[in-house]
C-alpha cells in the first residue's frame, strides 16, 4: 500500500486548534471515522504522548501521532492534519503543523508506509512550508504526489 492510498482522503486542514491533545485527537478522529482505529486507540495516541513526552514531534514542524497496533488498530491508515498557526507540543520541533497519524494492525503491515513517510520528512521544511501555502485537500494529495514521484 502506497502512502496516498493509505491516506484515503484523510486530509484536514484547520486554522488553529487549542491544544497539541486536540490535534492528536482531531488525527486520530479521521482513522476512527473510517474504522481504523477504535476510539480508545485516540485515546492511546494521547495519553502515550502525555507519558513519553513530546517525542511524536520529529521534525521541525512535524509530528506523527500514534499508538500500538493492540490499543485498538483495525486497520493500515495514515490521517493527516494541517494547523497553519501550528501547535506546541513542548519540543524542538515546534510549532507543529502537520501531523501524520498511522495506524497499523500489527508490527510488520506499516514498513513501506514508514519507508515513504520517511521519505516526505527528509524534507520536512517543505511540509511546514505547504501548510502555510496549501488550502484545500486536493492541493495536499496532489503537492504529496509529487513528493513521492520526485524524491530528492
Amino acid at each position: 500500500m502506497d502512502f496516498l492510498e493509505a491516506l484515503d482522503g484523510r486530509i484536514r486542514i484547520l486554522e488553529r486548534v487549542g491544544s497539541w491533545e486536540e490535534a492528536v485527537r482531531i488525527s486520530g478522529e479521521l482513522l476512527a471515522a473510517d474504522g481504523l482505529v477504535t476510539p480508545s486507540y485516540v485515546e492511546h495516541m494521547v495519553r502515550t504522548c502525555q507519558e513519553l513526552g513530546p517525542y511524536i514531534a520529529i521534525a521541525p514542524g512535524v509530528a506523527i501521532p500514534h499508538a500500538r497496533p493492540e490499543d485498538g488498530a483495525n486497520g493500515l491508515g495514515l490521517s493527516l492534519v494541517v494547523i497553519r498557526e501550528g501547535v506546541r507540543f513542548g519540543s524542538h520541533n515546534d510549532p507543529v503543523r502537520v501531523l501524520i497519524a498511522f495506524a497499523t494492525p500489527d508490527r510488520s503491515a506499516h514498513i513501506d508506509l514508514l519507508r515513504q513517510l520517511a521519505e516526505l520528512l527528509a524534507r520536512a521544511d517543505a511540509l511546514a512550508e505547504a501548510a502555510m501555502r496549501l488550502g484545500t485537500p486536493e492541493q495536499w494529495k496532489e503537492w504529496v504526489r509529487s513528493l513521492i514521484q520526485n524524491p530528492p
